[in-house]
């Protein structure tokens, strides 16, 4: 009885539409404008929150973005313009994406080039580690040792 009522729960939370932040004296009259709009709000990050969209967000702030930026769409501005208005005024930061650029190659760069760097490094301690092994001589069986091998190695050809 418990693990049902625990499914019907996970099944009421997973079908819940996702909540949106966005109040409704902030929603545009026009559908498409609004879908737009919407679209915009969650490639834009939240100063405030800052692992947010401004369209998860509830904090004033990114009220305050959110309708700067149905405003711009209101005055007619494309996506492109939008954001670039937004990034003109508050920087690069605003972008939960930002672009790949001169100033934002590091960021876009680093990750590769940090994975490529740790397999090599892996690489090349192996190889290292395999030659160390090999270089290194290994004693001669002493009389007790060689008389236990020649004991196994018979018992395992006449399991055979």
């Amino acid at each position: 009885m418990r693990r049902m009522m625990s499914a019907i729960v996970a099944l009421v939370l997973l079908a819940a539409p996702a909540a949106y932040a966005v109040q409704p004296d902030e929603i545009m009259s026009d559908p498409v404008k609004e879908a737009r709009a919407r679209d915009l709000s969650r490639e834009l990050r939240c100063m405030v929150c800052q692992n947010q969209s401004i369209d998860d967000s509830d904090a004033p702030l990114a009220r305050d973005l959110r309708l700067l930026v149905r405003e711009r769409i209101a005055a007619g501005d494309s996506n492109a313009q939008v954001l670039d208005f937004l990034v003109a005024r508050y920087g690069e930061f605003v972008l939960l994406k930002p672009r790949f650029e001169r100033q934002t190659m590091l960021l876009w760069l680093l990750a590769p080039l940090l994975l490529a760097g740790g397999g090599f490094a892996l690489w090349r301690q192996n190889r290292r580690r395999a030659r160390v092994g090999a270089d290194i001589p290994q004693p001669p069986l002493t009389p007790d040792e060689q008389a236990r091998l020649a004991a196994l190695m018979s018992e395992d050809a006449a399991s055979r």
